[in-house]
């Protein structure tokens, strides 16, 4: 072929290539996202257009006006919970009277009632587990006394002496008769092999992928993930928390030992959980669940309230990052959070450091050193600004910090799945549970210290004079924190 033609093909390619590279520049703009967040995606697509074309694919698109979940699957299932659940609780959130709770309380739970219409439930028991052992052993002692079905959602499943442990205990109940129901993410658990999924089916599971993953070939929502972690025994016993089946979680690794933070809850706040799970069976099977023998009249089991919330990429809010703002824009005298990865959005960035400059004790907890490297240094970009405000830094010590977890002036608590990063309140399937309880909350206040005794105060003074090399690397990793 002439070279003059070769010119022209190349002249001409080039034309379209640009015209797509500045029509994605063009949608993610008109999308009106949070800006920061189109910045890093401009910023990439122009510096590297090639290879920002293709993460703009597989991780960049806006799914939140798409609606991954049906909104009506949503709503049968929610009519179907809200026919089963007392309407008296539900009645009082909206006349903003709940009579047990302080005006403080009660705007939270407003909020979660309004932006994910989270029903909060009286009269219940939390338990709370913050190593492996304890929990998997509470975890399989409650599958074990299964008389109905176990409904099992993780991100992460692996195929070590943990996975088969709970492989084996599936397979045993579903041999007596038991309902087992199980949706594991997968990429999260993409190491999973065929013959430990084909051995759950083959033995009666009814398995379930989350946005399923072929490799080679990619799915455009590569980057939304279910990331929840929940577990519900005959609509009665129920868990959640950062916790995924895997050895590390008892054994630890590389990183030392990991701890984290699992509840388990007794009583009807479990129909929070059991709804959530049942809206995601619906999503990866196409099955309506919604009989009553999903949502038994459960006795009182204790004086808890609680309330469990979920957030997706697809929700109309953002629902569980607006908590945690409303909750740390409340606390009067303290708020301890503890989170593995931390590149928080500007709105939860602006409420940290406003409580600190209130004379609010604002600690924050995380690792020294993570398995998401890359991670690791742009949440490093952002503890000088909390600092200056007031944040009282400490890294973990002793292994590796998975919990996600806040309490705030010994009144409410949080722990679920959701880190305090982009990703988990923009990308990922998530879900907390708070729980409005002063013994409760004093429980977690104690557990917080005693690892912060695991834990080294980062000294401001110290951390400005750290090297400009280093520095420079955070500057740089932060720039891409909101697609990290």
């Amino acid at each position: 072929m002439p070279i003059y033609y070769l010119k022209i093909t190349e002249y001409i390619v080039t034309i379209i290539f640009t015209l797509i590279v500045a029509s994605t520049v063009f949608v993610v703009i008109t999308e009106n996202r949070n800006p920061f967040r189109s910045i890093a995606w401009i910023s990439v697509l122009i510096l590297l257009p090639v290879l920002g074309l293709l993460l703009y694919f597989f991780f960049g698109r806006n799914y939140r006006k798409q609606k991954i979940i049906s909104r009506k699957s949503i709503k049968k299932i929610k009519k179907g919970i809200a026919s089963h659940t007392s309407t008296s609780l539900c009645n009082q959130v909206r006349n903003d009277s709940l009579p047990m709770v302080s005006e403080e309380t009660q705007g939270i739970i407003n909020l979660l009632y309004n932006n994910g219409e989270a029903i909060p439930y009286a009269d219940n028991e939390v338990e709370i587990y913050t190593t492996g052992n304890e929990a998997f052993d509470s975890l399989f002692a409650e599958m074990e006394k299964a008389q109905h079905h176990i409904h099992i959602e993780f991100y992460i499943i692996e195929n070590d002496v943990i996975g088969n442990r709970l492989k084996d205990l599936l397979l045993r109940k579903v041999a007596e008769g038991v309902r087992v129901r199980l949706i594991y993410d997968s990429l999260g658990s993409w190491r999973l092999k065929k013959t430990f999924l084909r051995q759950m089916k083959d033995g009666g599971l009814e398995v379930g992928s989350f946005l399923k993953v072929n490799l080679p070939f990619f799915s455009d929502k590569l980057n939304y993930r279910n990331h929840r972690k929940i577990v519900v025994v005959d609509g009665a016993v129920g868990f959640v928390g950062g916790l995924n089946v895997a050895d590390r979680y008892v054994s630890g690794n590389e990183l030392g030992a990991w701890r984290d933070t699992l509840i388990k809850i007794t009583g009807n706040a479990v129909h929070g959980l059991q709804s959530t799970f049942l809206i995601d069976w619906h999503f990866v099977s196409r099955i309506y669940i919604v009989a009553t023998e999903y949502y038994p009249q459960n006795a009182a089991a204790g004086e808890k309230l609680v309330q469990t919330v979920t957030s997706a990429p697809d929700s109309d809010w953002e629902s569980i990052l607006q908590a945690f703002c409303k909750v740390i824009a409340m606390a009067k005298k303290y708020v301890y959070i503890e989170t593995p990865y931390f590149l928080p959005p500007e709105s939860l960035l602006s409420s940290l450091k406003i409580a600190a400059l209130s004379g609010v004790d604002v600690r924050l907890l995380i690792s020294r050193n993570s398995d998401a490297r890359v991670t690791n240094i742009a949440s490093r970009s952002y503890l000088r600004e909390v600092m200056d405000a007031g944040v009282k830094v400490y890294f973990y010590d002793n292994g590796f910090i998975h919990s996600k977890t806040i309490v705030a002036d010994d009144t409410i608590s949080t722990v679920g799945s959701t880190n305090m990063d982009f990703r988990s309140f923009e990308m990922q399937f998530e879900i907390n549970t708070f729980i409005y309880d002063r013994e409760f909350a004093v429980r977690m206040r104690k557990i917080y210290e005693a690892d912060l005794k695991n834990s080294l105060r980062v000294e401001l003074s110290l951390w400005k004079k750290r090297e400009r090399w280093q520095k420079f690397k955070e500057s740089i990793a932060r720039l891409f924190s909101p697609i990290l």
